[in-house]
């Protein structure tokens, strides 16, 4: 009997194998969500958990990584509806900058706020394909929905985001 089967069947040496295998993975792909180690950190042990409580659902034929990325896409999905925009400061932002530095800075944080006040959807859309630029089909199969689906939300990202930079005073060409 294979590991993905011996999962399935709740086979807790199984489960541990997987988790060292992918517990990685799925922090990786946290953080490229919510862009906060922090929390990244807490989604995954959540995505953990709740792949073990729903080993049962698995099917051993299908791909573990693909299944664990979507239940971390959806935990991280709920994190970003709940977050604030306004609730992250970079480390570099303290200190007595350079006046060019601290124009170029303040235009990032602007950048960044426009980018967290999206719709969470269209949020993790964008960031996975523009920011880390994952493909489609991977971004898809995270989120559950189409490749067309993808671009959509992407396009539509794309048009808030200039829309609300060029407000800003930001030209986003």
């Amino acid at each position: 009997m294979d590991l993905l089967q011996r999962f399935a069947l709740g086979e807790i040496d199984a489960f541990e194998t997987l988790v060292r295998r992918f517990q990685g993975e799925i922090y990786a792909w946290a953080v490229r969500i919510v862009r906060d180690p922090g929390a990244a950190e807490d989604l995954t042990a959540e995505t953990l958990w709740r792949i073990y409580r729903a080993r049962h659902k698995f099917r051993p034929d299908g791909n573990f990584g693909a299944w664990a990325r979507r239940i971390a896409t959806n935990l991280a999905l709920d994190y970003l509806r709940r977050a604030r925009p306004e609730q992250s400061l970079d480390a570099d932002s303290v200190g007595s900058p350079q006046p060019d530095r601290l124009v170029e800075r303040e235009m990032r944080e602007k950048i960044r706020q426009a980018f967290r006040r999206l719709p969470p959807k269209l949020q993790v859309a964008a960031t996975l394909a523009l920011v880390e630029e994952v493909p489609y089909d991977e971004i898809a199969a995270a989120l559950g929905t189409s490749v067309g689906a993808v671009r959509v939300r992407v396009f539509r990202a794309v048009r808030i985001l200039r829309s609300r930079l060029s407000q800003l005073g930001i030209n986003p060409e």
